[in-house]
């Protein structure tokens, strides 16, 4: 841990005098801050799934890597074609996927290829099987047929030499294809970003426990950290810490040691009982932002010997929220992806809104088959049931908004987070 570069400066820190910050504002704020701060590893392709590379990486070899045959059918040379019909003699042998023709294939004569086979030399153009007739091994078939068709041309794909992928790309499946598929064994990448995820408050209780009815089973530790994990981070269970400072101290403590960054939930306002925050101010730099975001509005984001802390409100619909919203494009920077940020869907609205000015709202909402979006039936931050029942968000803007049947909205699916 000690080699992991820390972020240094206060990079929370908002100017003097800002009371209520936009959303647009605070995300801005984050990316000019936002750095990455885990090391690189050399990783082989197949181990690489979801990690983010650290170079580019070029292509190997071409792909395909010779000229090869998109069909199953017969190969010739198209400049010894006359005017059609033809009539073309089949030499022995054939052209398969691995195995290739050995030898040249005359002029005027055709041979069997099989789709992937790579083209022996004297053909440039195939013709498919169920165009043609064999009699006698001649092969007939009408004139019409182009040059070069059903051939796939070498590194038509890609060149060998290219650049097959930029530095800060997320390795997802068609990635992991495409290297392969280029020649690529191994690949550089950043070492998984560490998140902590502390939940705190007396009032918690874990699954299976007996809670009274002033308790509360605590939701955003596992969902937070199934969060993680879905976005590719390596997340670290850090449990949950009493209303005490000196315990909220000492996990803050144990989080610096292991983490890369930490995701908190809870304590981080100004009451009595907000001891992360207080714990935050007296021994790192704290900065409570005042989001005009609803649902959502206080963000505790504090520096902790070094390791950026996440302070999400309490409230699962909240936390779920700006862990999405403001988390997910920070920690992407910090993990080396560069700044991410999902573009928003317009889609005809299901249901009919009148928004006042002066916070942007994220309704939990869902893309019906017929494409119209429809919200919950409840904006109630505690109703948590709606993110189970929804797939995404309607973003509305800061500005007063009266939504009617039909206008279009921005849908943002919750998937595009990832």
């Amino acid at each position: 841990m000690a080699d992991t570069p820390r972020l240094k400066d206060d990079c929370f820190a908002l100017p003097e005098g800002t009371h209520w910050t936009p959303v647009s504002e605070a995300l801005a704020h984050l990316k000019a801050h936002m750095r990455c701060v885990v090391e690189v590893e050399v990783l082989p392709v197949a181990a690489a799934s979801k990690r983010v590379l650290a170079e580019a990486v070029a292509a190997r070899r071409a792909n395909p890597p010779h000229a090869n045959a998109a069909v199953d059918g017969y190969g010739f040379a198209f400049a010894a074609l006359g005017a059609g019909p033809h009539a073309l003699p089949l030499v022995e042998g054939r052209a398969a996927a691995g195995a290739p023709f050995e030898g040249a294939v005359p002029a005027g004569q055709a041979v069997r290829v099989l789709t992937g086979a790579s083209l022996p030399a004297g053909v440039d153009t195939v013709i498919m099987q169920e165009d043609v007739r064999v009699e006698g091994g001649v092969l007939h078939f009408a004139a019409g047929l182009k040059a070069g068709a059903n051939c796939r041309a070498m590194g038509e794909d890609m060149m060998a030499g290219a650049e097959a992928l930029p530095a800060g790309t997320r390795l997802g499946p068609q990635e992991l294809g495409l290297l392969v598929a280029l020649g690529v064994a191994e690949v550089p990448v950043y070492k998984r970003l560490r998140v902590g995820v502390l939940s705190t408050g007396d009032e918690l209780r874990q699954p299976g426990e007996a809670a009274t009815a002033h308790q509360i089973y605590d939701a955003n530790r596992p969902m937070l950290l199934a969060l993680l994990a879905d976005w590719g981070f390596e997340p670290v269970d850090l449990g949950v810490a009493p209303d005490n400072r000196a315990a909220v101290v000492a996990a803050l403590e144990g989080a610096a040691a292991r983490c890369d960054a930490l995701l908190t939930s809870g304590g981080a306002s100004a009451g009595d009982e907000d001891h992360m925050s207080a714990a935050l101010a007296a021994g790192g730099q704290l900065n409570l932002w005042r989001i005009a975001i609803k649902p959502g509005r206080p963000l505790a984001l504090a520096m902790w010997q070094g390791l950026p802390v996440f302070g999400l409100p309490g409230n699962p619909v909240a936390a779920f929220t700006t862990a999405l919203v403001f988390a997910r494009p920070a920690l992407g920077a910090l993990q080396g992806m560069g700044w991410q940020v999902p573009q928003p869907v317009p889609l005809p609205a299901a249901f009919e809104k009148r928004k006042k000015a002066g916070r942007r709202e994220y309704l939990r909402a869902r893309r019906r088959a017929d494409g119209a979006v429809e919200v919950f039936a409840s904006e109630g931050s505690g109703r948590i049931s709606g993110l189970a029942w929804a797939n995404g968000f309607v973003e509305l803007p800061d500005e007063a908004m009266d939504v009617k049947v039909g206008d279009l909205i921005q849908y943002t699916p919750f998937s595009a987070y990832r």
